[in-house]
């Protein structure tokens, strides 16, 4: 959605812990989506997510978008793919990407927002023919990397509310202590607040 997060959200919940026939006080954790994405839905999703962890005493775990669509693929990659390159659309010219080892569990390398151009660079001393590329963006980051890369492509692996969930399903078991659930940004917002006026002379 574009817009009318807040409005819609809070019923989606209701009706699928109706349709689960789950009370609020059973769960032991909310997880939530931290970007990078939108950034009113990014916002509008944890401030949900923190009220309800909050009011039914669960932990709130965050998961990355590129965490959601690891998990989802941890598996089910390729034989011999010893590197997850996830791939999102940032409805921009860049791209917002970052490196998993094989196991699609562990992060290499930090995410970015880089153009098409930059992304041989971020892959730089990784075997392609051993890369794998998911994300709704994978198509366009193995164009844009060419050769090899572009047979090992997982399709529709766009980040979704059950990646969410696997990628905290694994926090939780690792037993890792939580830390804070912040928003993850790779850009500034678009919307910026007016300057203020240059005071009039005199």
């Amino acid at each position: 959605m574009r817009h009318g997060h807040a409005e819609v959200l809070f019923p989606m919940i209701e009706r699928v812990m109706a349709e689960a026939g789950l009370a609020p006080s059973q769960l032991d954790a909310v997880a939530a989506a931290i970007g990078p994405g939108g950034f009113t839905g990014i916002r509008v999703g944890l401030a949900a997510a923190h009220g309800i962890a909050l009011a039914i005493g669960a932990r709130l775990v965050g998961i990355s978008s590129f965490a959601a669509v690891a998990a989802q693929i941890a598996g089910h990659g390729e034989p011999g793919c010893e590197t997850l390159l996830v791939a999102l659309d940032s409805r921009r010219a860049d791209l917002y990407v970052q490196l998993f080892a094989g196991d699609a569990a562990s992060p290499l390398a930090a995410p970015q927002a880089l153009l098409a151009d930059q992304l041989s660079r971020y892959v730089a001393r990784r075997d392609l023919r051993s890369l794998l590329i998911a994300g709704d963006a994978a198509e366009a980051a193995a164009a844009a990397l060419g050769g090899p890369a572009r047979r090992a492509v997982v399709a529709q692996s766009a980040p979704d509310a059950r990646g969410v969930a696997a990628a905290a399903l694994i926090e939780l078991r690792s037993g890792a202590m939580p830390g804070p659930v912040r928003p993850l940004y790779l850009r500034p917002p678009d919307v910026t607040l007016p300057k203020r006026p240059l005071p009039a002379l005199s």
